[in-house]
């Protein structure tokens, strides 16, 4: 039996190359959620809302789920209109976003936790409808299932869109420029408005993980054709944000062996070693570094995952390589963690804190349960992805604690 009170989950850990020491190990993992307030609250089909903030709703949620000395990362949070991936999210490019941002953050600090913003550019999985503009990608890959649908139906659509009839556009060196400047400004503002620090999301088949994917990126210039030269475009925009914010302020997130979005990449332990050893060379004093387990996946069942890592020679595969490679820089891992499975693992020393995600969802107070061992409520999977036409806060902010549960049943 594990002694959850002495559980080294539990014990302190800093952060930030010394600047920020954490309570605990347990950490909200960055979960979008589509709750943002509309800028226009009337979206027509000749003038569709394509802007959201903040509002009050998700202060609320993210209040729920702080503890003191608890670390929060933020929804996937897009920098500019064209890298929105869903309905609902919240960006930060307008001062709206940036003031709703700021009581978020507010209300975390007041609580005495510590909160850092995901920026979030889904690349190649949008639509124009969503933002206005074509998809860009590393290349103009279609996507590779035909009938893969969209997340949300448009406004002014009856039908789900298939990605496939719109295929995203190469990006120019100058669109690259401007993209990556785009990451700079919205870090810049996250820091100024209050956010302790920035996470780049350089996985789950987005833009970053795009340029990484050999099946995506089929570029032959400076930014495709090798690992080395596929790593390119994080590699600049992990440099860039470093000189705008501080590096001890950034964290990035990877998932190697993930296959979220088509991706679908080859020479994977190559190409993500050749990254990870780069990273610890150019930015010895990153904040942390945050990796999704090999096994888990958002779409496929462990059984079925483990069919692809056997296909791909790598059914023994872990992140032990990486922790290696980044050393004593804060290691982070995502995907599966519950109260069956966190007992002894920060112990082993293989990673520095667990992420949970969809058990934060149904457990705004996660933190305690896992201390006191109470039973993890269930979470609702079908009220994950909002914006919906009733109430928004119906699974998301109306799970009760552990607390309010037993005074309720007396």
């Amino acid at each position: 039996m594990h002694d959850r009170l002495q559980s080294k989950l539990f014990q302190p850990l800093v952060i930030a190359n010394g600047k920020i020491k954490l309570n605990h190990r347990v950490v909200l993992a960055p979960l979008t959620r589509n709750r943002g307030v509309p800028l226009n609250s009337v979206s027509a089909p000749e003038n569709p809302n394509r802007i959201w903030y903040p509002g009050d709703l998700m202060v609320e949620y993210y209040r729920q789920r702080t503890t003191k000395g608890g670390l929060l990362i933020s929804e996937g949070v897009p920098p500019s209109l064209e890298s929105n991936g869903m309905p609902g999210v919240p960006g930060l490019f307008t001062e709206e976003q940036a003031e709703g941002w700021r009581k978020v953050i507010d209300a975390v600090h007041e609580k005495g936790g510590v909160i850092y913003c995901q920026l979030w550019h889904a690349g190649r999985a949008t639509i124009p409808q969503m933002t206005g503009s074509p998809p860009v990608s590393a290349s103009a890959s279609v996507w590779d299932s035909p009938d893969e649908c969209y997340s949300h139906i448009p406004v002014g659509e009856t039908k789900p869109v298939r990605y496939a009839d719109h295929p995203p556009i190469e990006l120019s060196k100058e669109h690259i420029k401007k993209t990556i400047g785009d990451y700079c400004r919205a870090a810049q503002t996250a820091v100024r408005i209050g956010f302790d620090g920035v996470e780049i999301h350089a996985g789950n088949g987005y833009l970053p993980e795009q340029f990484l994917s050999s099946n995506i990126n089929k570029r032959t210039d400076e930014y495709g054709g090798s690992p080395e030269k596929r790593c390119r475009f994080v590699l600049e925009l992990m440099d860039e944000i470093a000189k705008a914010i501080g590096e001890e302020n950034l964290a990035i997130r990877l998932s190697p062996f993930g296959l979220f979005n088509q991706a679908r990449s080859e020479q994977r332990v190559e190409t993500w070693t050749y990254l990870c050893k780069s990273l610890k060379q150019t930015h010895p004093s990153l904040s942390y570094v945050s990796f999704i387990e090999p096994r888990y996946e958002q779409i496929f069942s462990y059984k079925e995952k483990d069919k692809f890592l056997q296909s791909w020679g790598l059914s023994d595969v872990s992140l032990d390589g990486f922790r290696q490679i980044f050393g004593d820089t804060p290691f982070f891992s995502a995907g599966g963690w519950d109260d069956t499975n966190s007992w002894g693992v920060i112990e082993s020393g293989k990673y520095d804190a667990l992420l949970y995600g969809r058990y934060f969802i149904s457990n705004p107070d996660l933190v305690t349960r896992l201390q006191k061992g109470i039973p993890l409520a269930p979470y609702d999977r079908n009220r994950f992805y909002g914006p919906f036409e009733d109430d928004n806060a119906i699974g998301y902010t109306d799970y009760p604690g552990a607390e309010e549960t037993a005074r309720s049943s007396t």
